[in-house]
């Protein structure tokens, strides 16, 4: 239907998640529409992302440098580590302008069905980052079943470390009503109960 370059494009973006036919033929014909230099742009950041990208050496987290901007300013407390399952997750986490720690990049959680083992997560260097200077771990694993069962895992390797481990709290969101809740939340929001001051 389309000349063979439009179409491979068009097939290029319905590869990306959550992008459909109808979507992947607008991102096309707007690359179509664009001027030689914003295409060049374009083209010129999805290969910088490709060849600049690589893991922090302390925590995993993506960076241009050996260590990412986290992991390399002085002003962090080096004390505390939170726990999350992918990069994206540490900006969730910094948005909230609340927590002054590190992190650790697991890069995925545990999963049998998807043949995710202990082996192929960054947990080794987790361990290996937990000495006397570390006085918490904060597991902040996605409220899932891999998630959980992440978090669980990580807690029991953790026992033998002379460190304090929580796990973030889930539940109902701001705004939220029970009646469009599921269950794993309900549950949640009732086991992390607390009186009222």
């Amino acid at each position: 239907m389309y000349p063979k370059s439009l179409e491979n494009l068009i097939q290029c973006f319905k590869t990306l998640p959550g992008v459909g036919a109808k979507t992947a033929e607008r991102y096309a014909f707007s690359i179509l529409d664009s001027t030689e230099e914003e295409a060049e742009f374009f083209m010129k950041s999805i290969l910088d992302v490709k060849s600049k990208i690589k893991h922090c050496s302390c925590c995993g987290n993506i960076s241009e440098e050996e260590l990412c901007e986290i992991c390399a300013d002085a002003n962090r407390d080096k004390s505390m580590i939170c726990v999350v399952q992918e990069s994206k997750d540490i900006l969730a986490m910094e948005k909230m302008k609340e927590y002054t720690g590190v992190y650790h990049v697991l890069n995925g959680a545990l999963s049998s069905t998807k043949g995710i083992m202990p082996e192929d997560l960054n947990i080794d260097n987790l361990l290996k980052r937990i000495d006397e200077n570390i006085k918490e771990v904060i597991l902040a694993t996605n409220p899932t079943m891999e998630g959980e069962t992440t978090a669980l895992y990580l807690d029991k390797l953790l026992k033998s470390k002379d460190v304090y481990v929580t796990r973030i709290a889930h539940g109902l969101p701001m705004g939220g009503h029970l009646d469009y809740a599921d269950e794993l939340t309900l549950v949640k929001a009732f086991e992390g109960r607390k009186k009222i001051v």
